[in-house]
């Protein structure tokens, strides 16, 4: 029980990302007083350090036995003339630029800020609008029911039923108007065909065909039937084609334009390169962004030192407990992260070679097998890790996946069943696009047996791929 709280935190150390393990440290570093960064020395500087004579200056090793005794014997056995290191080295020690200019600090400095939400600006430009009350009452309260994409999500009439004491039916249409006039252009559509009319009719652009086109044969052109929409309006389908090309402009969610949700940065903590040779590939852990931590000397001393006060000394050695743990755990997640890195570029060296196509199926208790670990504990040192590699950035747990067995006897993920069918679809005849069925027999062709016609349109609609009938191009 008493490793209890020490294994919990090596797990928390081992799955937290890089960037959640950067903002650890500095709570660590800010909480507890006798843990400090190492600032990177010079050449000469590091050879003094790491010299075997001068024990006195190594880090704290503590240990787990029943009375603590052990974690301690080094500190007696330190330098007794403490005068002396006070007043040369000071009780404070400050690490990192002090005349020029802090970076984090720059950094903070030259961060936009956050942009407010869409409700905040939208309410904002309201107070501007010029109305009579009751409809600037009722313009307040559409606004409160516009979502995040733009979009009214209650019908006028829900909305007149609420307060009908404020407000008519009539001063609420009035309202949506001008709601609707505010930016981004394309906010307070019931819809997506009256969004889109918005934006064209606010548009300088010459929209009369395209305007003319979602009025009147929306339905027909989300079902990609082009050669009756040309028959009807009399054009060619050349110039339906151009008319959507015009129409890609406007956007179809215009109130993401406005505080869209942030994407979470992405930073690689594993980079995979080619050895020089050719013969394999080098894994390393990119450390730079990972400041080196230590147990300050000035407390060690302080600690061992005869007058200090008792409840002075528990303080510190409590502390330079946690900061030990601290720093073995993060070692420890380093070394377990290394290793598994390394099994899985093993396991997976056709995939680097060649590409997505070869992606083979990995269990985690393989690796878990051979690193000597639990499976547990491979789940967390992948989770939210990301791999540098010759195929791009990719995220660690990506590489576990299952998968089946081609006919000639190879292994491939469901992954890899994907990149092929996205192939397949991609090298199609658009003028004739394979059907389901088409495609669960190209696969076949290309190895990919016993896919059910059902699995090829999951995975389709995974990938964000239409139906053959949405594909067709006339």
């Amino acid at each position: 029980m008493k490793l209890a709280p020490r294994m919990i935190q090596s797990m928390e150390i081992l799955q937290l990302p890089l960037l959640a393990l950067q903002e650890r440290i500095d709570q660590e570093i800010n909480s507890n007083p006798v843990l400090e960064p190492v600032e990177p020395a010079g050449p000469a500087e590091s050879t003094e350090q790491q010299s075997d004579d001068d024990v006195g200056e190594q880090d704290l090793i503590v240990n787990q036995d029943n009375n603590k005794i052990e974690d301690f014997q080094r500190l007696e056995n330190l330098d007794d003339d403490f005068r002396e290191y006070s007043n040369r080295a000071g009780p404070l020690q400050v690490y990192g630029r002090t005349t020029e200019d802090d970076k984090k600090l720059e950094a903070m400095k030259n961060t936009a800020a956050p942009s407010g939400s869409l409700h905040e600006y939208l309410v904002e430009q309201w107070r501007l609008v010029e109305a009579e009350p009751a409809v600037k009452k009722a313009g307040r309260l559409i606004i409160d029911y516009i979502d995040e994409k733009g979009y009214l999500s209650s019908r006028l009439e829900q909305l007149h039923s609420k307060d009908k004491a404020d407000f008519n039916l009539e001063q609420l249409k009035e309202a949506l108007t001008l709601v609707q006039k505010l930016e981004p252009s394309g906010v307070g559509a019931r819809d997506l065909k009256e969004s889109l009319l918005i934006q064209m009719q606010q548009s300088p652009d010459d929209f009369a065909f395209e305007s003319r086109l979602i009025e009147e044969h929306m339905d027909e052109l989300l079902e990609n039937r082009l050669p009756e929409i040309a028959k009807k309006m009399g054009c060619s389908i050349k110039r339906i084609y151009t008319a959507i090309t015009h129409l890609s402009k406007l956007d179809t969610s215009p109130g993401l334009q406005v505080g869209p949700a942030s994407n979470h940065a992405i930073t690689a903590e594993i980079i995979v390169e080619p050895n020089e040779d050719g013969t394999g590939y080098s894994v390393k852990l990119a450390n730079d962004w990972l400041p080196n931590l230590r147990i300050s000397n000035f407390y060690l001393k302080l600690a061992k030192k005869s007058d200090t006060d008792e409840n002075t000394r528990q303080f510190l050695k409590n502390n330079i407990r946690s900061a030990q743990w601290f720093i073995d755990a993060i070692a420890q997640r380093k070394s377990t992260l290394l290793r598994v890195a390394r099994s899985v570029v093993e396991h997976q060296k056709e995939f680097f070679d060649k590409g997505q196509l070869f992606l083979k199926p990995l269990p985690m208790s393989k690796v878990a097998d051979q690193v000597g670990i639990h499976i547990a504990t491979v789940s967390r040192a992948v989770a939210g890790k990301y791999m540098q590699s010759p195929q791009g950035i990719l995220p660690l747990r990506g590489f576990f996946a299952g998968g089946m067995q081609t006919e000639d006897g190879k292994n491939r993920s469901w992954h890899a069943v994907r990149a092929k069918l996205q192939q397949i679809i991609e090298q199609e005849d658009k003028t004739r696009p394979f059907s389901d069925d088409e495609i669960r027999k190209k696969m076949g062709e290309a190895g990919f047996h016993s896919i059910a016609r059902r699995t090829v349109a999951k995975y389709r609609r995974l990938l964000n791929i239409s139906a053959a009938r949405f594909r067709k191009k006339y």
